[in-house]
């Protein structure tokens, strides 16, 4: 007796498997995020990241305008501040004038379409390496917040369509919500790292800014009071019903690949889209692994965001982005 039904019909051929593909990748999928230095006619590799730059706002212009050409449409800009504008207030932050500010602007002027979004958090600015402001050992929720608003506010002056808080402060999408409707930006949208957790993939990007934890005494050593414990699911869910409920248009789960249950899980609960960081130690490992000859750089790139994707991901920050359109045109 033989089946009447044959499975492998439907897999005989590149044909029919792209016919029937349930799961599609295109450039409306990525977040392109966005290294940015002081200085001019700098591109530096970021030793951690190989074939990932940091770039001085001349180049910037000039990335920019490729990934548009590319059909990238979205970008999401961090800035690597010089030590001696560190500090414990991050009041570098709230300078009209700082890179950040001139950053969003560059992007802008080459690319007014372009999608701009920023991230929002005091660790490229802290001396402390931390997401908030430290006062008595510990960080700050509230003081953070109030900081937090303000920062988001600069930025949207400076022509940002989005802020990302990726700071994880209980609140702080309600300040910023609440400071954006006041100051009248109520088109201004919020991406929140709704669900980030206390994660060891993030070491290159914190190579990237310089934005590690410092080792002091009476400074907390890592993030885990505020970041997810890795441990925890349903917390997940919770975190980020209460960040919609506080005004947040999108949603983000981080890292990704170990993640990809909590991102099915949110994308169950939520009628909002939901975002993913394919963080830097994922970019990393595949690059490592590839120059060693251990894996199919391009075949294993692509099967990781197409999981992402299937996993229910609207919205893959991703530093693979570049990669994978040159590989999908």
């Amino acid at each position: 007796m033989y089946p009447l039904r044959r499975n492998r019909r439907l897999r005989t051929s590149e044909a029919i498997r792209s016919l029937v593909r349930e799961t599609i990748i295109s450039p409306n999928d990525f977040l392109v995020p966005l290294f940015v230095v002081e200085g001019k006619g700098v591109k530096e590799e970021i030793a951690s990241m190989p074939n990932y730059y940091r770039y001085s706002l001349d180049l910037l212009e000039k990335e920019v305008k490729e990934l548009w050409s590319m059909g990238l449409k979205s970008v999401l800009l961090f800035v690597k501040v010089p030590d001696a504008l560190k500090d414990n207030a991050g009041k570098e932050a709230l300078n009209p004038e700082g890179l950040m500010q001139r950053a969003i602007k560059t992007v802008k002027n080459a690319c007014p379409d372009m999608l701009v979004m920023t991230d929002v958090a005091l660790d490229p600015y802290s001396q402390y390496g931390h997401d908030g402001i430290i006062e008595n050992g510990v960080v700050s929720n509230d003081k953070t917040n109030q900081f937090l608003a303000e920062m988001s506010l600069s930025h949207v002056k400076a022509g940002a369509n989005f802020v990302a808080p990726s700071d994880m402060m209980d609140g702080r999408i309600l300040s910023i919500r609440e400071a954006l409707e006041t100051e009248g930006f109520t088109d201004t949208g919020i991406m929140s790292y709704s669900a980030k957790y206390a994660s060891s993939f993030y070491g290159p990007f914190r190579d990237a800014l310089d934005s590690a934890p410092v080792d002091m005494m009476d400074i907390p050593k890592d993030k885990k009071t505020y970041q997810m414990d890795y441990a925890n699911r349903f917390e997940a869910i919770k975190e980020t019903e209460m960040d919609i409920d506080e005004g947040a248009d999108i949603v983000m789960v981080k890292p990704g690949l170990c993640y990809l249950d909590i991102v099915r899980e949110i994308k169950n609960a939520v009628d909002v889209p939901v975002a993913v960081y394919q963080v830097s130690g994922e970019y990393a490992m595949l690059k490592a692994a590839a120059e060693k000859g251990w894996l199919n750089h391009d075949a294993v790139m692509m099967e990781q965001v197409t999981a992402i994707k299937r996993a229910g991901a609207d919205v893959i920050a991703s530093y693979f982005a570049k990669d994978v359109v040159k590989l999908l045109s």
